[in-house]
């Protein structure tokens, strides 16, 4: 009862999709050299970077690019992939969104991210989303978030309260904040007992350098593993046997006053 998950924490190139996929499609060849993956995670906004000024000419129409591209490298190297995110363009709007495909490249979940960050922008050029990231991976009842949404601790609990069990996390998180990053994420993973793969960017653009420390906690807290701030690929193991007895243990689902929460 394991789930074996590979983060790729790369650097992103501002602006140009098409070396960006050359990149993701070098980092995945790698895999070849691993001994056995089930997940492989991507950063936010892999394609275009936060190059948002730009967005109405370089996002990709419809995600169709992305989600053709995702699904193939899924069948290829057979692993499920949380695919990051990328800047898609559809009716005329630009939302950061995020697709999961199995390992047959079929498509398990869209989701838009719904949390939308003001220090970078992000209201100015994005639409947010509207829509919950429930799906599941190998039986899994899983989740995704990206970036801005983990500072909002009522959003992932409202996954986890409907039985999710791994937290998926895709981020360009700035260096300069980067101790709330993994504090946040120790959080998230205690108070929903819950598995946290949360994959960073590193690198920089124009206005931000990223800080990396991708990062995989257990539903304690315990980090599984962790990256520094250089391109890597972050691997571990998620002993998925574990988080019915710690939900046993300590029940905070059961003893949840919501009656006094409104």
């Amino acid at each position: 009862m394991s789930l074996h998950v590979a983060i790729l924490q790369i650097n992103i190139t501002y602006g140009n999709p098409l070396e960006n996929q050359k990149h993701i499609e070098r980092q995945m060849k790698q895999l070849e050299s691993l001994e056995q993956v089930d997940v492989v995670v991507m950063p936010e906004l892999w394609n275009t970077g936060y190059d948002l000024t730009r967005l109405d000419e370089i996002a990709d129409p419809s995600g169709e690019e992305s989600q053709s591209f995702l699904s193939r490298l899924a069948r290829q190297y057979g692993v499920n992939i949380v695919g990051g995110s990328v800047a898609k363009r559809e009716n005329g709007k630009n939302t950061n969104t995020l697709y999961v495909f199995d390992k047959e490249g079929h498509l398990k979940k869209e989701y838009s991210k719904v949390h939308l960050f003001k220090l970078m922008d992000e209201h100015l050029y994005l639409h947010a989303g509207e829509d919950k990231s429930h799906f599941e991976l190998n039986g899994y009842p899983s989740a995704a978030f990206i970036c801005y949404d983990i500072r909002f601790p009522e959003w992932m609990r409202t996954h986890t309260t409907s039985g999710s069990e791994v937290l998926f996390v895709v981020a360009q998180w700035p260096t300069p904040r980067i101790d709330h990053w993994k504090s946040l994420l120790i959080s998230r993973a205690i108070e929903n007992q819950s598995f946290i793969v949360a994959c960073n960017r590193i690198g920089s653009d124009p206005k931000n350098s990223f800080g990396g420390h991708s990062i995989i906690i257990s539903p304690w807290g315990d980090i599984i593993s962790e990256a520094d701030d250089t391109e890597m690929i972050l691997t571990g193991e998620l002993d998925m046997s574990i988080v019915e007895g710690i939900r046993k243990q300590i029940p905070i689902f059961q003893d949840r006053r919501t009656d006094l929460y409104e």
